[in-house]
């Protein structure tokens, strides 16, 4: 059976689709090739690396993608993080299933380091939710 690949879609690949990533292959646990980038590109952010790895998640390794990258992967689904992604992404050419769920953006957090650490908390948690079920639903049950 070919594994179905899998993109994680946001504005500049820095943090939600990076975190995205990192659950994706933690709960796809090698049944799905997992990808991430940007309609822009930011940079992995340090406080995503540092709050993934708070969870044994370590995302120190990935790299800040462009969409462009991935044109000559089929994927079987492409999943948008964040709206201004999916709104700048429908020309990305390809016959996948497309997903969507808008999660807020740790990086723009606002007030002391424990007020921001609390938003990246929060949005991390709301990924790994959405992730565990969107693997559950999406890519176990074939493998079973």
């Amino acid at each position: 059976m070919l594994k179905p690949n899998i993109l994680v879609l946001c504005t500049g690949n820095s943090c939600r689709s990076q975190m995205a990533e990192g659950y994706l292959r933690f709960f796809v646990n090698g049944h799905a090739n997992v990808y991430s980038a940007g309609v822009e590109k930011h940079g992995v952010n340090p406080k995503a690396i540092a709050i993934m790895e708070e969870i044994g998640i370590d995302i120190s390794m990935h790299t800040s993608n462009l969409i462009d990258e991935y044109f000559g992967i089929d994927f079987g689904f492409i999943i948008t993080v964040c709206d201004n992604a999916r709104e700048r992404c429908p020309y990305f050419p390809s016959n996948a299933k497309r997903v969507h769920q808008d999660f807020p953006d740790p990086s723009k957090a606002e007030g002391t380091l424990e007020e921001i650490d609390a938003a990246f908390r929060s949005t991390r948690e709301m990924i790994e939710n959405y992730c565990n079920e969107f693997s559950k639903v999406n890519i176990l049950p074939a493998n079973y």
